[in-house]
């Protein structure tokens, strides 16, 4: 039987996205995964009480964070990653794939000469199935594309952390109808998450409340298999991708996907500021082809 961490859910009601602090609880060493950045679109301005809830509660606790991590560059809320480790240290980090996703969003954002698309905006880039540790407890990145091109799965002890592979069983699993995502690559990740034993706990990302219920958050491998509404067992890849394209062409963009994905792909920090000291996120007008088309988005 694995190590088991604890875990505390953290939920910014306004983008319906869970945070997480995991940790060991011989040694009070943690993570922190999926941290959320207030931001006010309408006046443009940021804001940390989500994040220093966080902040609060592992001093509080008396934990040391080891890591702050993403599970994929967001596009639907911003991350606070860079203020979480400026206040409470560790490393952080995200997928190799984030590479792929920089360069595609240099070029939509006509980014500054000084961003590079090499990952550094992070201090640890996971390659597939790297193990690492969370105090005393065994940890690995398992690769989840599909969703984004960048996604991964930490499994941390019993817990694994999927990011939007996966929704609770009655949400299904995220879109893939944009540039890096794939419906087909979505169906194997999960059928990867699948071999995981079925007493797996299952931590989601987002939780959109079907049919109005409370929300929701942890799971299991085998509630996934025996009764996720897109792939349960015995359905086929066929089926699969039927279902989750024929729902993708009925969403609408993320609200925020403009400023998330500039400010995400840089590890949660906003650009850097021009000559009046202000930072500005841009806006593409009428750029050829569909801007539809170059993000995977986070909603069902």
């Amino acid at each position: 039987m694995s190590a088991r961490p604890e875990v505390r859910q953290f939920l910014h009601e306004p983008t319906s996205t869970f945070s997480y602090v995991v940790w060991d609880p011989q040694t009070r060493r943690a993570a922190v995964i999926d941290s959320v950045l207030d931001y006010a679109e309408n006046a443009g301005r940021t804001g940390t009480d989500s994040a220093d809830g966080i902040i609060e509660f592992v001093r509080r606790e008396g934990l040391e964070v080891e890591w702050v991590l993403e599970t994929h560059a967001h596009a639907d809320h911003l991350a606070a990653g860079a203020h979480i480790r400026d206040r409470l240290g560790g490393t952080t980090g995200i997928g190799e794939g984030i590479r792929t996703v920089q360069r595609h969003f240099r070029d939509v954002y006509n980014l500054e000469r000084g961003f590079l698309p090499d990952g550094s905006q992070f201090d640890h880039l996971f390659a597939d199935y790297e193990t690492f540790h969370v105090g005393n407890i065994e940890a690995r990145a398992i690769p989840t594309p599909g969703h984004t091109s960048d996604s991964l799965t930490y499994v941390i002890g019993d817990a694994a952390f999927c990011g939007d592979t996966l929704f609770m069983p009655d949400g299904g699993t995220a879109r893939c109808d944009f540039p890096g995502g794939s419906a087909s690559v979505l169906y194997h990740s999960i059928m990867r998450l699948y071999e995981l034993p079925d007493e797996t706990r299952l931590f989601v990302l987002h939780d959109y409340r079907p049919n109005g219920r409370e929300y929701r958050n942890e799971t299991t491998i085998g509630e996934q298999r025996g009764g996720n509404i897109h792939v349960r067992d015995g359905v086929t890849e066929a089926e699969f991708v039927e279902r989750r394209e024929g729902r993708d062409r009925t969403l609408d963009l993320p609200r925020l996907i403009i400023p998330a994905v500039q400010v995400n792909i840089r590890a949660g920090r906003l650009p850097p500021a021009e000559d009046n000291g202000v930072a500005y996120v841009k806006i593409p007008i009428d750029r050829p082809g569909d801007f539809s088309q170059s993000y995977s988005g986070e909603s069902a």
